[in-house]
């Protein structure tokens, strides 16, 4: 379980840095070229959709890569990412797969109590 929560963990984050990178590039262009948001429309949180889309992909593959020694730890960032990503994004058809791969990832993580290693994040 361990290595799943890794992959999916660094996958998702991975995702999420493309969804960032648009969502960071986008609030700055509606920031410089005003007309482009009254055309396409707007964030109603502009910063923290620019907050989020550093921190969420920094979270998820952070927590990732945390997931095979440390799970508990690595599933609480790969849960903050998701929860971060949705709350600045919300759910569609870009955002389904990094806020779900980081949730399973996270959730996966967590689950993985009795490690096949001899230590346990319990």
């Amino acid at each position: 379980m361990r290595n799943a929560a890794l992959v999916l963990g660094i996958i998702g984050g991975l995702i999420a840095m493309v969804v960032g990178f648009f969502g960071y590039g986008y609030s700055e262009v509606v920031r410089a070229h005003g007309e482009v948001g009254e055309v396409f429309g707007t964030f109603d949180n502009e910063q923290l959709v620019r907050i989020s889309s550093f921190v969420a992909p920094l979270l998820a593959i952070a927590g990732g890569a945390m997931a095979k020694i440390r799970a508990l730890w690595g599933g609480l960032f790969l849960l903050a990412a998701a929860g971060l990503m949705y709350h600045a994004f919300g759910f569609g058809v870009f955002t389904m797969f990094p806020i779900g791969f980081c949730a399973v990832g996270g959730l996966l993580a967590i689950a993985a109590g009795k490690p096949d290693e001899a230590k346990a994040h319990f």
